[in-house]
C-alpha cells in the first residue's frame, strides 16, 4: 500500500460515492478523503452510504479530515474557530466512529483561518484544546491527528512544518501523544520551507505525507520538485506510512505517472 488516492481533490468528474471504486479500477488499494459530509454531525444514512462506498469497493480508508468548514468558500478548520467548539467536538465522535467502522487511523484537523476580530492568542489556546480532545477522541481506536501547514490561504497561520510543529509541542505538553505533522511536500515547497531539511529532522516522526508537483499543484513529474527523492529519503529515515496522491489532474490521465499493482 505504498500509495492513497485522495478522492476529494481526485477523479472528482464522478459523484463522490463513485471515486473509491474508481481508485480501485485504477489499480489503488487506498483512499482518503477530506469531510466528504456538508455538516459536522450527519446523518446516519449519509454515514453508511458513505461507509458503503468504501467497503463495496474493496478499499482501505487510510485518513479522513474533521469537518474544516466550507472549503470552496476559503475555510480552513474549526480547530481555531472561536465559536464553533461544541460543533468541533461533535464533530469527534463521528470521526472516531467511522473510523472505528472502517479501521481508519490517520485524521487531519485543519487548523483553521486567523478571524477578524479575535486575539490570535485566544484562537492558538483554543485550538490546542481542541486537538488534545480530537486526540483523546481517536486514541481509543489507536488513531492519530494530523497537523497540516497549508499554503495558498494567508489567513491560516501555520505556514512551515516549525509553525506545525510548535503547536503539536503544545498537544504534548498537555499530555496526548497522538499529535503528528502531516507533511504535505506541495504546501511545504509553496510556502518557502527546506523540505529535504524537514524531512532530515523528523521524517521518523511523520504522521502522514502527502504529494504534488510544483507550479500547479499537479501529478509527480508535472513540475520541479524532486518527489521521488523526498519520499526514498522519508522512508530511509523511518518513515513507513502510504504517501498521499493530492493533486489536480483529469482523471484519464491522473495516474499515468504510477507503477501500480495491476500495470
Amino acid at each position: 500500500m505504498t500509495y492513497t488516492v485522495n478522492c476529494s481533490i481526485l477523479l472528482t468528474e464522478l459523484p463522490l460515492l463513485e471515486r473509491p471504486a474508481a481508485a480501485k479500477a485504477a489499480g489503488f488499494d487506498a483512499v482518503e478523503f477530506w469531510w466528504p459530509f456538508a455538516g459536522s454531525v450527519p446523518s446516519d444514512a449519509d454515514v453508511d452510504a458513505f461507509a458503503r462506498s468504501i467497503t463495496d469497493a474493496g478499499v482501505q480508508l487510510t485518513g479522513l479530515n474533521f469537518n474544516a468548514g466550507d472549503m470552496p468558500a476559503g475555510d480552513r478548520g474549526l480547530v481555531s474557530w472561536i465559536g464553533r467548539e461544541s460543533e468541533f467536538k461533535d464533530n469527534i465522535d463521528v470521526v472516531a466512529g467511522i473510523g472505528e467502522r472502517l479501521g481508519t487511523k490517520a485524521f487531519n484537523a485543519l487548523y483553521g483561518n486567523r478571524q477578524d476580530g479575535q486575539d490570535p492568542a485566544a484562537q492558538d489556546e483554543l485550538a490546542v484544546a481542541n486537538l488534545v480532545a480530537a486526540a483523546q477522541g481517536v486514541a481509543a481506536i489507536g488513531g492519530t491527528v494530523l497537523l497540516e501547514p497549508v499554503s495558498g490561504t494567508p489567513a491560516y497561520p501555520l505556514k512551515t512544518a516549525a509553525d506545525a510543529l510548535a503547536v503539536i509541542a503544545k498537544t504534548q505538553a498537555s499530555g496526548v501523544g497522538n499529535v503528528k505533522l502531516l507533511a504535505d511536500f506541495y504546501h511545504l515547497a509553496v510556502n518557502g520551507d527546506d523540505v529535504a531539511a524537514v524531512i532530515e529532522q523528523g521524517a521518523k516522526d511523520f504522521g502522514h505525507i502527502q504529494i504534488a508537483d510544483n507550479p500547479g499543484r499537479g501529478a509527480p513529474g508535472t513540475g520541479t520538485l524532486p518527489l521521488g527523492e523526498w519520499i526514498a529519503r522519508s522512508r530511509e529515515l523511518g518513515y513507513s506510512g502510504p504517501i498521499g496522491l493530492e493533486y489536480k489532474a483529469p482523471a484519464a490521465e491522473a495516474f499515468a505517472w504510477a507503477i501500480r499493482q495491476n500495470a
